[in-house]
């Protein structure tokens, strides 16, 4: 059994935020109508905290359904728990993974458990677009997670390769120079990213979700034969 496919909760230290902020997204998605639905970790959560999300992708109409510290596996029980119940995005966007690589899972494991929850996805939500974000590289050199990180990416890429309505993109490139080096502007704390960060990164993730959005439209605007 893939411990990264298993839904579950994380554990709680006592506050109960973690099942606060879910139960604050399924609220959510029973009084919003987003157009592109964003679910992930940290990554994702602090996106909408950041200057480009006002800028870029509240226009967009987007949802915000990012958990710091989540895990693949806290990712599918949110999933099944309602947080896509009452929605239908046209775009939903995934970032999740890099915590399971800090737990020392495999990335065989994690890729699988990517896998899943695309699937978990599509049975909800069959029309709509995935959009799978590579996870990102982490610490200021090069290191074992950020390379069981880019093996989790090489299998992704693979496992999903020729699906319907699916994006893998990888938002990597701006953030490690030629040395393999992280800048701190970039990455403060060589995992989470600065505002500065953000833009470099996840410019092209608005590019690319304009562009399913667009093609989304054209096709609604096409008449019936």
């Amino acid at each position: 059994m893939n411990p990264c496919a298993i839904p579950c909760v994380p554990d709680d230290p006592g506050d109960g935020r973690w099942m606060s902020q879910h139960e604050c997204n399924v609220r959510e998605a029973k009084e919003r109508e987003p157009d592109v639905l964003f679910i992930g970790d940290s990554i994702i959560h602090f996106l909408s905290q950041r200057p480009i999300w006002t800028d870029l992708f509240e226009p967009l109409h987007c949802l915000n359904f990012g958990i710091p510290g989540d895990t693949t596996q806290n990712v599918l029980w949110r999933l099944h728990h309602g947080e896509m119940d009452n929605i239908n995005p046209k775009v939903v966007v995934v970032l999740v993974g890099t915590n399971n690589t800090t737990q020392k899972s495999e990335p065989e494991d994690i890729a699988d458990a990517l896998v899943e929850i695309v699937q978990t996805i599509r049975a909800r939500l069959p029309d709509s677009y995935i959009v799978l974000i590579e996870l990102l590289p982490r610490g200021e050199y090069p290191n074992s997670l950020r390379e069981r990180n880019s093996e989790v990416n090489f299998l992704i890429r693979k496992k999903v390769s020729g699906l319907e309505r699916l994006e893998t993109i990888s938002l990597s490139k701006e953030l490690v120079d030629s040395n393999g080096r992280i800048s701190h502007h970039d990455m403060p704390d060589y995992l989470h990213l600065s505002e500065g960060g953000y833009r470099k990164a996840f410019t092209p993730l608005h590019e690319l979700i304009t562009q399913l959005l667009y093609n989304e439209q054209e096709k609604d605007l096409t008449p019936s034969e």
